[in-house]
């Protein structure tokens, strides 16, 4: 059989495809998968056929490469039937085996054993099984010191980062069992199509739309109780840049209705140089002189210090950002937002004077 530039392609899609251990692939399967490839790359030509599919992997089989391809039975979600069916499947018997595999270059391994020993050493981060292992078999030494360490929030169980982070890389839909802090007894169930992983404060938040529906929810990762692959339920990709949801916010929580407020501050001099070096925002810029000057015009009573403008989408990581420099940041609007503010202010200053009520 002769090899063209399309077969080529067929054959790297289907050696992926085969590898897979995560998704259970039906010859039918195989072909709708090598279409949607193919049509990327050349959009007005036809379909190949299931036919040309049982051929490429018959000739993966013998002649061409000696691939031992099983077969085997899986239940699957038929979509058009909209029910669960027993398919005949297929994938490679060795899952380590690939028909592109070659031998790694000596800059390629060392470049891959510093990754390793770099990864190794942010104890931020959950142990990813098999991770030391690979380090040693690429020839990283054990007991370097670290030269790297992030500050972390640690999880009961570290495995559920490593099953997200592969449920993720492999287009995997979930069942996530999870629970809140103020109900911590009523267990909630959610089918996910898992997008992202974040950091933020100390603490891991994973990014997922339901299968339900298609808007984004955060769940954070030490409320989670347990997470079920659910590889019977095709996986639906995120339709957009999920990196926007983080353009208009300060920290994880994020609501669609809510819009972007123009917040205008002022910070003493004692804090202005910690938010000039480390802006509270990405969209945070220093007020105009122009407009500085209106500003202390409008407020007389400020001396000194720097005016700062953010636009951000008003939640709950925003307002304790913002009281967290207490007087040496003043919010001046828009309003609704001093306004919340002033509220907390107010609340602390119940607290403490209960506190000193009852000491005197």
């Amino acid at each position: 059989m002769p090899i063209n530039k399309k077969a080529i392609i067929r054959y790297k899609k289907l050696d992926e495809l085969l590898s897979n251990r995560y998704h259970n692939y039906s010859l039918d399967d195989l072909t709708q998968e090598v279409n949607n490839c193919l049509a990327e790359l050349y959009p007005d030509d036809d379909n190949v056929c299931r036919r040309t599919i049982e051929k490429d992997i018959f000739f993966m089989e013998n002649d061409g490469f000696n691939a031992e391809i099983e077969r085997y039975t899986a239940v699957c979600f038929d979509k058009d039937r909209q029910k669960h069916v027993r398919k005949r499947c297929l994938r490679y018997a060795d899952r380590s085996f690939s028909i592109f595999k070659k031998e790694m270059t000596e800059d390629e391994r060392y470049l891959l054993r510093e990754m390793f020993s770099l990864l190794g050493q942010f104890d931020g981060l959950p142990n990813f099984e098999g991770l030391e292992r690979l380090r040693l078999g690429l020839g990283a030494g054990k007991g370097s010191e670290p030269l790297v360490y992030l500050t972390k929030n640690p999880l009961e169980n570290t495995n559920l980062f490593g099953e997200l982070f592969t449920a993720i890389s492999q287009r995997q839909v979930i069942e996530l069992h999870y629970h809140t802090f103020k109900t911590p007894e009523d267990i909630c169930i959610y089918r996910l199509y898992p997008y992202l992983l974040r950091e933020y404060n100390g603490r891991w938040y994973l990014y997922a739309s339901r299968v339900e529906n298609d808007k984004i929810k955060c769940f954070p990762l030490d409320r989670m109780i347990n997470m079920v692959p659910l590889p019977s339920l095709k996986y639906k990709k995120y339709e957009g840049e999920l990196n926007e949801i983080f353009e208009d916010i300060i920290g994880v929580s994020f609501f669609y209705e809510e819009p972007i407020n123009k917040i205008i501050f002022w910070v003493s001099d004692v804090s202005k140089d910690y938010v000039l070096t480390k802006p509270l925002h990405e969209s945070q810029r220093t007020i105009s002189e122009k407009d500085t000057k209106a500003l202390f015009e409008q407020y007389p009573s400020l001396q000194g210090g720097r005016f700062f403008r953010i636009d951000c989408k008003k939640n709950y990581e925003l307002i304790r950002e913002l009281s967290s420099f207490g007087k040496e940041l003043l919010v001046l609007e828009p309003s609704d937002i001093q306004k919340e503010i002033l509220e907390r202010i107010d609340g602390m200053k119940k607290n403490y004077s209960k506190l000193r009520t009852k000491r005197s």
